[in-house]
């Protein structure tokens, strides 16, 4: 259980600008972006870009400005502009709200993007500073997202930007006239350092060609699950990191008799590796059963731990696993797989049959480590 005994309130969002590669954020400025957003929201597309929301697209200038002197006086919803920066225009707006400075708790909503932002990198990045302030610089524990069960586009957005569907809260509300479900995604510290990590693979400029067009997609980054050889893992975060240790000292009892040293993975710094890297993690039973621990890395995927429980030998997990790696590679396009082990680990053989090669041995004095490379076809 997480020891909150110091836990404080969190401060409201006070950053009044937040930049980005393609975006800006700004705090809405009825003199500064009135114009803007009102041309924003009035394009010709806007009946649909307002379907979801609980106002309607301003009939006009005058009766928008009663609109965003509201807004601009507001602090819950907090409203910022998107500002895309290629053209310099305002592309949208977006808010904080309910925000729980008691518990650490906030949403995203009130969101408008406009056709503007429409394939472009830049509604992901919106979203993106509006997280990195929440949790890295204000250290709130979670964020939400809510929509309209039947907003089919907002739901696949959530899941894309590594939120969790957490249920439905039927009859939720009356918009519009239509009764609205409610589905609620979120998106918790602990699972942030990863998230954070794929939002920064996917925003960088290597990500795109000269056309701008993505070369791994933002879905492939935060999918939350792995299925090889019919095993099922599950990314998990920092809150289950008792049991990755578990498993991970049941799996390495064994090589740790054979070599006489303490495996490397046992004393990892586990704060380091959820936020660096992938954790994934089978079940059996209901009972953990193995976990995949797999670095991103410019030109190739690292497998920094593979290890399974006693319970489960000889049932096929670790291969499955293994298999599930190699999938992992294919959908990030890595062309190369590479791990390091102990010159005395029992699993040596076991890598070169799944097509690892030695690549280099390296003298650390008391041990030899063996780094080791396979190819993905």
């Amino acid at each position: 259980m997480q020891d909150l005994s110091t836990w404080t309130p969190r401060p409201v969002p006070n950053a009044e600008v937040m930049e980005g590669r393609f975006v800006r954020l700004e705090r809405l400025s009825s003199q500064r972006h009135g114009d803007g957003l009102y041309a924003a929201s009035t394009m010709q597309d806007a009946d649909a870009r307002f379907r979801w929301l609980p106002e309607y697209p301003p009939e006009s200038r005058e009766a928008f400005q009663t609109w965003l002197d509201k807004a601009e006086k507001s602090t819950d919803p907090l409203y910022y502009v998107v500002i895309d920066k290629h053209s310099g225009k305002v592309a949208g707006r977006q808010t904080f709200l309910r925000i729980d400075q008691a518990n650490g708790v906030i949403e995203i909503g009130h969101i408008l993007w406009s056709s503007i932002m429409a394939r472009t990198p830049a509604s992901t990045e919106a979203f993106y500073l509006f997280a990195r302030h929440i949790f890295d610089d204000l250290g709130y524990r979670r964020f939400e997202w809510k929509c309209n069960d039947r907003n089919e586009p907002s739901k696949r957005a959530a899941e894309r930007f590594a939120m969790t569907h957490e249920g439905l809260f039927r009859q939720a509300g009356v918009v519009k006239g239509e009764n609205r479900d409610t589905a609620w995604y979120s998106l918790l510290d602990g699972e942030w350092p990863q998230a954070r990590a794929a939002f920064e693979t996917w925003l960088a400029a290597e990500n795109f060609d000269a056309s701008g067009r993505q070369r791994t997609a933002l879905s492939t980054l935060t999918a939350r699950t792995l299925v090889a050889n019919g095993i099922r893992l599950e990314r998990i975060g920092f809150e289950k990191r008792g049991q990755i240790e578990e498993i991970q000292a049941a799996s390495y009892a064994r090589t740790r008799d054979r070599t006489g040293d303490d495996p490397m993975p046992l004393g990892w710094d586990y704060g380091e590796i959820f936020a660096n890297c992938e954790v994934w993690m089978c079940s059996r039973d209901d009972k953990p059963a193995g976990v995949l621990i797999l670095r991103r890395q410019k030109g190739d995927l690292y497998l920094e731990s593979i290890a399974t429980t006693p319970a489960v030998a000889g049932m096929g997990y670790g291969r499955a696993m293994m298999a599930g790696v190699f999938n992992r590679a294919h959908a990030l396009t890595a062309p190369e797989i590479r791990l390091k082990t102990h010159a005395l680990n029992p699993a040596l053989d076991w890598y070169r049959r799944l097509g690892f090669e030695i690549e280099r041995e390296e003298d650390l004095g008391s041990r030899t480590v063996i780094h080791m490379v396979a190819r993905v076809s």
